[in-house]
């Protein structure tokens, strides 16, 4: 289904306000990478969850508006909503993602990202060219008039170049001040219009060919990418 109405998937709140909204953006990807650096080799996935359920209450981000997500190893290639098989725990050489979409304020945040233990140059690899694939779509979205529809199709060709395979489970959605899910819930890859700056988060999930390992990266459409990241407000 194609959506088109954009009064309605594009409205925001009352207390909708860019700065407060960026402000929240620039604390959930700096929790990201300080939750990162907490995880070792060794831990359990829920370990880790437990691991950014305190850092995410220490910055006082305890609502989420999903779930937090930690994948290792070959979980990375799960679904939005798959349980992670149980057992698994971050290995010497592996590979890790975390998704986190907490609510401060009025406003949300979501904000996901790959990291990479030990050498493995093809977890290395897709570390890396998941973020170049997220850019070459957010450029495209950035320089050319094409719909949400149109950006996924590009990303599924985009990746197939880059020698991986798309997930499309996680294909973008609404971000405002909480809860998006009044104005619109459903993915960006089915909006029929040009996604407006600031509205929409681009995810970039990414896959081997024979699905043992994949990485993750997500963030913000905006007119400015630069937008620096600070610190975290007080």
């Amino acid at each position: 289904m194609t959506v088109t109405d954009v009064s309605t998937i594009e409205a925001v709140g009352a207390a909708f306000e860019l700065d407060g909204y960026m402000a929240v953006r620039a604390r959930t990807r700096k929790a990201v990478h300080m939750i990162a650096d907490q995880i070792k080799p060794g831990m359990s996935e829920e370990e880790a969850k437990g691991i950014a359920r305190s850092t995410l209450a220490a910055l006082e981000m305890r609502r989420g508006w999903h779930h937090i997500i930690v994948r290792c190893g070959s979980n990375t290639t799960k679904d939005f909503m798959e349980r992670s098989e149980p057992g698994v725990v971050l290995k010497e050489d592996d590979i890790l993602f975390i998704d986190i979409g907490p609510v401060y304020g009025d406003f949300e945040g979501d904000a996901g990202d790959t990291f990479v233990f030990g050498n493995d140059p093809m977890h290395i690899k897709a570390k890396e060219d998941v973020r170049t694939i997220w850019r070459i779509v957010r450029d495209k979205w950035f320089t050319e008039q094409i719909s949400g529809v149109g950006l996924y199709e590009f990303a599924i060709k985009t990746t197939e170049d880059f020698g991986w395979k798309l997930n499309m489970d996680l294909s973008g959605h609404r971000l405002s001040d909480y809860p998006h899910s009044t104005h619109y819930d459903g993915p960006l890859a089915e909006v029929g219009i040009k996604p407006s700056p600031n509205l929409w988060v681009l995810e970039i999930a990414i896959a081997s060919p024979d699905k043992t390992f994949g990485a993750f990266y997500e963030d913000l459409l905006l007119e400015d990418q630069s937008f620096p990241e600070g610190t975290i407000p007080s």
